[in-house]
């Protein structure tokens, strides 16, 4: 199960680079969803 969050958890990371032309403004919005993602699942796995 910890494996899978790590892959999803990198693909994310990768998903939310701005590399696309499109995407340049996008700002901090895909990064901070995922900081909210990384957040919630560490203190997930502290809890229990």
């Amino acid at each position: 199960m910890r494996l899978i969050l790590i892959i999803l958890l990198v693909l994310l990371l990768i998903g939310s680079f701005p590399v696309w032309p499109y995407s340049a403004s996008w700002g901090y919005y895909p990064t901070g969803g995922l900081g909210l993602v990384l957040v919630i699942v560490v203190v997930v796995l502290l809890v229990g």
